[in-house]
């Protein structure tokens, strides 16, 4: 009998990869999606045009601050496993809407549990998107952060996604649940949303070399994040749900790149050449074009957060030891698969 998985933010970056890869392991997969008066479903609508598996594949409609939809969805389906993936979450919007933030981040998991608990769902294994805001001050002796370093979070997502990660622990032990947390650290892909950094940056390049005169606005260019693909973390989020026994687990490259470093890496794969002159707030990006420069980036100030985390970097030995996973991608496939994909995208926008 096919197992069945539910998806909260299935139509998101990860969700829409999850969905992929569980359909491909035999799965029926439902997801749920918020209503909308926009289509929001463009990484998931390739779903449906192949016959193959859109048969078992199901959209429902839900909102995390919203119990009542929750609970109906899951007393419906009454999943083998449950992904919590929505979220509010942009960590800089999280400062400007951070009540918001707090229902859907924070106790829209809650939402999730309390329908497990009430509909004894004891055989439901529940996986809890965590992150790596969690942490924000700085890492331990061997400068990264694991399992067991201290959580200070940083911004309104890091604190609403802290209370998620410690319910999932307290639902675990208080009610036997196998409930887990996946501490993932940043990951990237051409599905990230656009307005995050990585992918403004792959986007601005992509319009560049069609001939965009457009300039491109940052924030800290020395903030160094641990990126990884989507791909690979999606996988493990997938293999954290098949141990035999319930645990949390961080999930990373064990690498940092900073802002700076991953705009020097896309201009390396199209072949442009960039120097950076002055320093701080007045810190400018040029290529050079024909022995003259062109400017093309410059900071802005908005772009700052009202509390800035200037490093992360994860320890994710546990997760490759436990859960015998090699990363498949490295940061050079995660810039060539986003700037190829952004390329595809401007092309067709400059055609119309």
């Amino acid at each position: 009998m096919k197992k069945k998985a539910l998806i909260t933010g299935v139509t998101g970056q990860d969700g829409s990869y999850l969905a992929e890869f569980l359909l491909s392991k035999g799965y029926i997969v439902h997801g749920i999606k918020r209503k909308s008066s926009t289509f929001n479903t463009s990484r998931i609508d390739h779903i449906y045009k192949d016959i193959h598996v859109r048969s078992n594949f199901f959209l429902h409609y839900g909102d995390l601050t919203d119990s009542n939809s929750i609970f109906n969805v899951i007393s419906k389906i009454k999943p083998d496993e449950i992904y919590n993936l929505g979220a509010q979450s942009h960590v800089g919007h999280s400062f400007e809407i951070p009540e918001y933030t707090s229902e859907a981040t924070g106790l829209g998991t809650l939402r999730v549990l309390e329908a497990m608990r009430f509909l004894n769902l004891k055989k439901t294994k529940f996986y809890q998107a965590s992150t790596s805001e969690l942490f924000g001050e700085k890492p331990n002796s061997l400068n990264s952060f694991n399992e067991n370093s201290i959580m200070v979070p940083k911004s309104p997502y890091g604190v609403s996604k802290l209370y998620s990660y410690w319910m999932t622990k307290v639902y675990r032990e208080a009610y036997g649940f196998f409930a887990c947390n996946g501490i993932l650290f940043n990951h990237e892909s051409p599905r990230r949303g656009e307005t995050f950094v990585t992918r403004k940056i792959t986007m601005f390049f992509a319009k560049k070399i069609l001939g965009s005169n457009e300039i491109l606005y940052l924030g800290n260019l020395n903030a160094k994040r641990d990126w990884g693909h989507a791909k690979d973390y999606t996988e493990l989020q997938w293999k954290i749900l098949q141990q035999s026994v319930a645990d949390d687990y961080v999930i990373a490259t064990g690498k940092t790149t900073s802002v700076r470093e991953f705009v020097n890496e896309c201009c390396k794969y199209l072949r442009l050449k960039i120097i950076w002159q002055g320093k701080g707030i007045n810190e400018k990006g040029y290529i050079i074009k024909n022995r003259k420069k062109e400017l093309i980036i410059k900071i802005d100030k908005k772009y700052y957060r009202p509390l800035e985390i200037d490093y992360l970097k994860g320890n994710p030995q546990k997760a490759f030891k436990r859960l015998k996973y090699k990363l498949k991608h490295n940061l050079k496939d995660l810039v060539k698969d986003m700037l190829d994909s952004d390329i595809i995208q401007a092309k067709k926008s400059f055609n119309k």
